[in-house]
């Protein structure tokens, strides 16, 4: 794993969010998209070398919605960037941890995501994206 690619953050409002996120780190959000297939839109957020990503469910049967339901607002997961994911994903299964949903996928920003299931991860869910071909 290269670095921390973002820190993902569940709200209920992504507007009301993004107004505190830009008053917070004295920037705009600098990309807003939906990513139907996950239930969710997003919001990305630089503070230096930082990102942050707020997710907002755009329907009952999200991801997003069902950790807001039982945890409420809050880090949702950490994301670490990774140089060829598929490697990475075939090392990590070897090490004996479940990868959800088994195969990369289609994520926000321009990713190929994973993820690690957080029983496994101490309770921390934990993504890991590689840039997409252009």
């Amino acid at each position: 794993m290269d670095k921390i690619e973002h820190i993902g953050i569940a709200v209920k409002d992504l507007a009301v969010s993004n107004a505190l996120f830009e008053k917070l780190l004295g920037v705009p959000s600098y990309k807003t998209e939906e990513v139907a297939s996950e239930g969710v839109r997003t919001s990305f957020f630089k503070s230096g070398p930082n990102k942050i990503e707020l997710l907002e469910a755009i329907n009952d049967e999200s991801p997003i919605a069902n950790f807001l339901d039982k945890k409420g607002e809050g880090v949702h997961h950490i994301a670490f960037a990774v140089g060829d994911l598929e490697k990475e994903i075939e090392r990590l299964k070897q090490e004996g941890f479940k990868i959800l949903p088994g195969f990369p996928k289609n994520g926000a920003d321009n990713k190929i995501v994973a993820f690690l299931h957080p029983k496994e991860t101490n309770g921390v869910l934990v993504e890991l994206c590689q840039e997409a071909s252009s």
